[in-house]
């Protein structure tokens, strides 16, 4: 039976979440791979096991999770009830809904039917009555925002979800967003957006400006670039790589030989910081007092272990910014 480290709390750090009274674990354990039905369920449960004796308290998870979609919500439902039942009120658990989730016109977007069918079938996966947030995965363009913010508000006001959140907003369509939760009495909790070294449309967008002035958290996602921040294509391409797969999100056109020689430059700056690439990337993102804390995915326990290392060291000098923004500028 597993029983959660004593020490569990002491060395994470919990950071305010926006203008709300919750606070997140300053980095949070992402299930969007690894923890589907295709994966081996041992390996996912000791990481996740792991990850809370590390104080990381925030699980989060999406509707179409997996593969296949939903199997991610079943299994966390599995660990949740064989071990973690009892630290239910320690945990914030959130998920979402927003891409193709069932066949049919209603199973995906953002329509009220969609949103709140979703989080119902998600409840029932995980076992739980409520989830503490709950998200908007993708702006819809054919729906009015007030009726998928009007969802978002009932499912806190069924008792189905305390917060709520929106992901792959940009700044201005958030920001009518925040407006009408805060009109619905439900004032949005948190923003999870892309965001990395590679990645920074957030600040073009002023995303990360309007988030402070709203006073909504921000929980960015790929904060290693679908891994090409870290030390895996510091060689070039492994065979057993994601981006040497024909069908995934990383896709071999993207690791360019100036890409590759960004990643080695950028691994130089880490190993002067006594980081590997991946802590220094997760560093970098923390860096930014808007944001509130970054998802991570593990495949094992020692990455996840070594991901969370990146909190040894979050402080970067005038020098090392400039260094890493000089390298990030190259074409």
């Amino acid at each position: 039976m597993y029983h959660a480290s004593s020490e569990r709390y002491q060395e994470m750090i919990y950071q305010r979440c926006g203008k709300s009274g919750i606070r997140l674990p300053a980095v949070s354990l992402g299930l969007w791979h690894n923890f589907g039905g295709v994966d081996a369920f041992e390996i996912s449960r000791a990481i996740l096991l792991r990850a809370f004796d590390l104080g990381v308290n925030h699980f989060d998870l999406a509707n179409n999770y997996g593969p296949p979609p939903g199997s991610a919500e079943e299994n966390f439902g599995k660990m949740l009830r064989d071990d973690l039942a009892s630290y239910r009120d320690e945990l914030i658990i959130s998920t979402k809904a927003g891409y193709l989730m069932w066949d049919g016109p209603y199973g995906e977007w953002g329509s009220r039917k969609y949103l709140l069918a979703s989080l119902d079938q998600s409840l029932k996966r995980m076992g739980l009555e409520y989830v503490d947030i709950f998200y908007s995965h993708r702006p819809d363009p054919d729906t009015p925002l007030e009726e998928t913010m009007g969802a978002l508000a009932s499912a806190v006001v069924q008792g189905k979800a305390l917060y709520v959140g929106i992901s792959n907003y940009p700044s201005e369509l958030a920001a009518e967003a925040f407006r009408l939760l805060r009109e619905l009495g439900t004032p949005c909790l948190i923003h999870q957006p892309r965001y990395s070294m590679f990645d920074r449309w957030v600040e073009s967008d002023g995303l990360l400006d309007v988030l402070s002035r709203e006073g909504v958290g921000c929980i960015p996602f790929s904060p290693l670039a679908q891994g090409m921040l870290t030390d895996r294509y510091l060689s070039g391409i492994p065979s057993d790589s994601r981006a040497a797969k024909a069908h995934g999100f990383l896709q071999a056109k993207a690791l360019t030989s100036a890409r590759l020689q960004q990643i080695r430059q950028l691994a130089e700056i880490a190993g002067s910081r006594a980081q590997s690439l991946a802590q220094m990337a997760l560093a970098w993102v923390l860096r930014d007092p808007r944001v509130t804390t970054v998802l991570i995915g593990a495949s094992s326990v020692a990455q996840l272990e070594q991901n969370l290392g990146c909190l040894g060291n979050r402080k970067f000098s005038d020098g090392e910014l400039d260094s890493i923004e000089k390298i990030l500028s190259q074409e």
